[in-house]
């Protein structure tokens, strides 16, 4: 029996064209005037200090807003880039630049399920901050009360086993009893690799091999 469903975002619940075409090029364009307006602010401090440990540093302020514009050209799953980018996203659906794209398909049967009963997550390689302000304002109000918590690469890689056995550890659920979705085959094979069970949500009808993972067109044909 499922207890607890933990979802993608990006090409599951929602539009991989959303978070490429519309997100990451008002970060990208927006990342000089932010770092220079908040770059002495602790949280963001912080963030950037990461940026030049983790490019192997040292950077000056333009090299390191460089490092971030390439990251993000580079679409690489790095933390504190995606937390900066989660800071730049937050004024954008505050001031009302874009809402979060979320299928239909998605948000109706993530409300039935907790309806049921059932405890949903989010698990995405975007920041929790990210993640909460997409569903906050989402093109169906704000769906953050459906979810039980969010996870992001600080538990660990998408495409590792150990990061999904510290999300059923975390959650106190049994993994048996997690069901995954994703777009992403080797996200689902560490998933699986971990214990859960897992749905191969495939929008794109040219998507990759499944790989022996139970496939769905979308949300409406997920067997819960």
């Amino acid at each position: 029996m499922i207890e607890a469903i933990v979802t993608d975002i990006e090409g599951t619940t929602s539009s991989l064209s959303f978070v490429k075409d519309v997100l990451f090029p008002y970060a990208r364009a927006r990342m000089e005037s932010f770092v220079r307006d908040h770059g002495r602010e602790p949280a963001v401090r912080r963030l950037l200090d990461e940026v030049v440990a983790e490019a192997g540093g040292p950077l000056t302020e333009a090299e390191t807003v460089a490092q971030l514009r390439q990251w993000i050209d580079e679409d690489k799953k790095i933390t504190p880039l995606k937390a900066l980018q989660g800071m730049i996203w937050e004024a954008g659906y505050r001031q009302g630049d874009f809402t979060g794209h979320v299928y239909e398909d998605a948000a109706r049967n993530l409300r039935g399920w907790k309806e049921r009963g059932l405890r949903l997550y989010v698990f995405s390689s975007g920041s929790v901050q990210a993640q909460r302000l997409l569903f906050a304002h989402s093109d169906y109000g704000d769906l953050t009360p459906l979810f039980s918590g969010y996870f992001d690469t600080t538990i660990g890689a998408k495409r590792e086993a150990a990061a999904y056995q510290k999300i059923a550890a975390a959650i106190a659920v049994p993994a048996a009893r997690i069901l995954f979705l994703s777009d992403i085959r080797e996200e689902l094979d560490a998933a699986r690799a971990a214990g859960m069970r897992t749905v191969h949500v495939m929008r794109d009808a040219a998507a990759q091999s499944s790989a022996g993972h139970v496939r769905a067109a979308d949300f409406n044909a997920i067997k819960v």
